[in-house]
């Protein structure tokens, strides 16, 4: 990735937390791409309000999943209003997420049904035998979870 597109990535992130915050009455001072040579952490979040956010996977350099950077973001924005990893921190966490789900920023990777995985192919085994589709934990509801 270059810096042209670097900087159209951040700029996009930028767009996206003006949106969060201003839904949960945050305020930032700046969000900006983390320096190149950070690979312990995926952001950070300065008592002052500035946001650093890394755009390129440790070990490969690739630009990370944009739904990676946005949850990133989320708990970056999370900690202008509790600054600790505690119990309130992570529902406030979870309730930013949630709200970037339902504004369509937050769009992880495509979630196969529960019926698609129910009738998909059995997978071979190293045993000679064929294998019923991995199980897998689905949330039908926010409060709920099925093992299918």
């Amino acid at each position: 990735m270059d810096r042209a597109a670097a900087h159209e990535l951040i700029e996009r992130l930028k767009l996206d937390a003006h949106c969060l915050a201003r839904a949960f009455g945050l305020e930032y001072r700046s969000i900006d791409a983390e320096r190149a040579g950070v690979r312990r952490r995926l952001g950070v979040c300065y008592a002052d309000g500035a946001i650093r956010i890394r755009l390129f996977h440790a070990t490969t350099g690739r630009p990370l999943k944009y739904s990676s950077l946005v949850d990133t973001l989320c708990h970056e924005l999370a900690h202008l209003r509790h600054f600790n990893h505690g119990a309130r921190f992570q529902v406030f966490y979870r309730r930013i997420l949630e709200h970037a789900r339902r504004a369509g920023i937050y769009r992880p990777g495509r979630e196969q049904s529960a019926a698609a995985r129910l009738l998909a192919p059995l997978r071979p085994s190293p045993f000679g035998r064929a294998l019923p589709p991995r199980r897998a934990v689905v949330a039908q509801a926010p409060e709920q979870l099925a093992l299918f």
